[in-house]
């Protein structure tokens, strides 16, 4: 009877540990490669009166590669009944400075608790991804074998995830038999004004066989202070020198971060054929209500001083490709085209045309990948992109290349070549 007793009081604190079972994981991401820039800005304006010599350039990157650097911390734990709690905290690193990546935070990429079932979705809360990122992202070439060079100049879609969103509520769907959804939504924490500061997000998708499609949409209200921004959000006051994006790191639409509201609207699709795999995808990305006070930015070198009047739009069309020779041997390569739409700025006429009105600007960027697996964690790979630049940029100047995650280009051409190596764990 007493080896009876001792076996169920066994059995039942084995149940019950089994009822809390939980796990954490600690992974990574290295990439580190050899980046050689054809043209590379230094610093102001570039000017007849103050030209911007630049130059070429050869550095050591691990931020920019087919993944950025990182490393992280994820667990769930079994609640019962189909529950479960999960979190998920994740920093960029630099291993060539041992520094932090998006902006030096901590967890600058993402950092999340949350609730999660099978039958009813999951809702996280924290610093996280918007719609685009998810639904979009995984589309376009950059988040395939491109890196982030291949991403739309400055990734003004945001499809590359170079922003997050702090102070979020995401609800992700389950998958309806290839069908999902999410919602997104950032509190602006500021008294007296709900919508200040806050922005909301959405993305449908579905893949079903070969094909997949989706759609997803971001809208920021101030978007210099709670996207552009790499620190947190909340405040009363007005963030200016905390933007991320300058006229320097992004001369095609730095000069418009002041504007009221930002909005990112795209839509793409997939098919996969045999061992080629082929994308589309367009987007649409306004800057509404130009010099807002509610988003207000410093006067910088070749800026019209934030005197930009109405929107700013670009439309970006992105196709790529890839072919896998082998399961450890993938090419691939996308060509994408970004036009802007006329701004007006007040004051005196701009000297790049003479008038108060931009004229608009063109790009169009040329990207080349190939990736070979050594084994399932460790990869290497070279790339290159090329990108030519047309028209007259945010700064009220000459526009010139303006590679993703680059400091932009002394003239209207820009390459870049990447070789790297990848380690995963």
């Amino acid at each position: 009877m007493k080896k009876s007793l001792l076996a169920l009081a066994a059995l039942s604190a084995f149940a019950s540990v089994a009822h809390a079972q939980s796990s954490v994981t600690l992974y990574g991401i290295i990439d580190e490669a050899a980046v050689y820039e054809s043209s590379q800005k230094t610093s102001g304006a570039n000017t007849a009166a103050s030209p911007n010599v630049g130059g070429k350039k050869i550095a050591f990157d691990s931020l920019s590669g087919l993944n950025g650097s990182r490393w992280g911390l994820k667990g769930t734990e079994d609640l019962g009944g189909g529950l479960k709690a999960v979190f998920q905290l994740e920093n960029g690193a630099n291993i060539n400075t041992g520094g932090f990546g998006q902006g030096g935070l901590e967890f600058g990429r993402q950092a999340y608790v949350g609730l999660s079932s099978a039958q009813l979705g999951t809702v996280t809360m924290g610093r996280q991804y918007d719609s685009v990122v998810d639904f979009i992202g995984p589309m376009i070439f950059a988040d395939q074998i491109g890196s982030a060079y291949s991403a739309l100049p400055g990734d003004v879609d945001n499809a590359n995830n170079g922003q997050r969103i702090n102070n979020t509520i995401k609800y992700t769907s389950p998958n309806f038999n290839g069908l999902s959804f999410e919602g997104v939504y950032s509190l602006g924490g500021v008294a007296g004004e709900i919508t200040r500061n806050s922005v909301y997000s959405g993305g449908v998708g579905y893949a079903n066989g070969p094909f997949a499609l989706a759609a997803a949409i971001l809208h920021v209200n101030q978007p210099n202070v709670s996207y552009f921004s790499n620190g947190a959000i909340g405040a009363s006051t007005i963030g200016t020198a905390a933007s991320s994006v300058t006229t320097i790191s992004s001369p095609m639409y730095g000069g418009y971060v002041n504007a009221n509201s930002f909005q990112s609207v795209a839509a793409g699709g997939t098919y996969a054929l045999g061992p080629a795999n082929f994308g589309l995808i367009y987007s649409n990305v306004k800057f509404s209500n130009l010099n807002s006070g509610l988003s207000a930015i410093s006067a910088t070198a070749g800026v019209p001083a934030g005197n930009g009047v109405g929107s700013a739009i670009f439309n970006s069309l992105e196709a790529n490709f890839t072919w896998h020779w082998t399961p450890a041997l993938q090419t691939g390569g996308a060509y994408s085209y970004t036009k802007g739409t006329s701004v007006q700025f007040s004051g005196a006429p701009l000297a790049a045309t003479g008038t108060n009105n931009t004229g608009g600007v063109h790009y169009s960027q040329f990207s080349l990948s190939t990736d070979y697996a050594l084994s399932k964690r460790t990869d290497v790979y070279i790339l290159g992109v090329y990108q030519l630049a047309s028209g007259v940029d945010s700064t009220g100047t000459r526009a010139t290349a303006s590679i993703n995650t680059l400091s932009g280009s002394t003239n209207n051409h820009e390459g870049v070549v990447r070789v790297g190596l990848r380690h995963k764990f």
